[in-house]
């Protein structure tokens, strides 16, 4: 089943990708589905999302694992790890 979700990068994702949100159509059934089919498509989102890149993901506003599944009309937010000084 194809789902309409929107997707948010912050920080440096944003920059690397060009762009802080977009509309995306997916048929990934989990957050680590959805950032597999990102990455497949090549290019900066190949570099950004990564496996083994340090990338924290929240699903409508509450932080999830890779695991976690997605629901239709979320907004997925995709981010480094934040530290701290």
């Amino acid at each position: 089943m194809t789902m309409q979700i929107t997707v948010r990068y912050f920080a440096s994702l944003r920059e690397a990708l060009g762009t802080g949100s977009e509309a995306v159509s997916t048929q990934a059934a989990t957050l680590g589905a959805l950032r597999r089919e990102l990455a497949a498509r090549g290019g900066h989102y190949a570099e950004a999302l990564a496996p083994g890149k340090a990338v924290r993901a929240a699903q409508n506003q509450v932080m999830v694992g890779d695991d976690e599944p997605l629901m239709a009309e979320a907004e997925v937010a995709f981010f480094p790890p934040v530290t701290g000084g």
